[in-house]
């Protein structure tokens, strides 16, 4: 969706519309891991208003999306119901010429150069800042023996827990409390 500059009032304005973020599934399946998979659009509520030329949005996201377990690598699926917020402000560089380095409080900005907002990638963005570092189908997700790959959530695997770790045999031989 895109906004005119022109057209955000001073009071606050309420909309509702989908989003398409389906270009999100070609940045996440670039790489070997594939942790995330999205639907072709996310249902957006949107406030936003103005003060001076500082711009100002906040809203909610929803939406399913479909994941890998970093721990057992199933597939599941998880509703996203997240809020946001984010302010635009006029780039500085183009007001002022000659100012081509931002100072440090100038880093955790956002800036708008264009007559028009475009709000798809700002969207996107905050999705994907939304989502988990580490996928997990559940809490107490068991994932997967590192000896023979058994899904420890459908029970015990067949390997002996009882050898361990070799590098921590010399721990198993200290006697506490002597």
């Amino acid at each position: 969706m895109k906004i005119p500059v022109d057209d955000i009032p001073q009071s606050p304005n309420e909309i509702s519309f989908s989003e398409r973020i389906e270009d999100l599934n070609a940045i996440y399946t670039k790489g070997e891991a594939r942790d995330f998979h999205f639907p072709p659009a996310v249902e957006v509520d949107l406030v936003y208003y103005r003060s001076g030329r500082e711009l100002f949005f906040q809203g909610r996201f929803r939406g399913v999306v479909e994941a890998c377990c970093s721990r057992c690598l199933k597939d599941y699926s998880f509703h996203m119901d997240r809020p946001f917020e984010f302010a635009l402000l006029p780039d500085p560089a183009s007001a002022v010429r000659g100012a081509e380095e931002l100072s440090r409080a100038d880093l955790g900005l956002s800036f708008y150069t264009t007559e028009e907002i475009d709000l798809a990638p700002l969207i996107m963005e905050q999705i994907m800042l939304a989502l988990p570092t580490r996928p997990l189908c559940s809490e107490d997700c068991r994932g997967l023996c590192g000896g023979c790959g058994a899904d420890l959530n459908l029970g015990p695997c067949a390997c002996s827990s009882a050898g361990g770790d070799p590098r921590m045999e010399i721990f198993r031989t200290l006697k506490v409390g002597r």
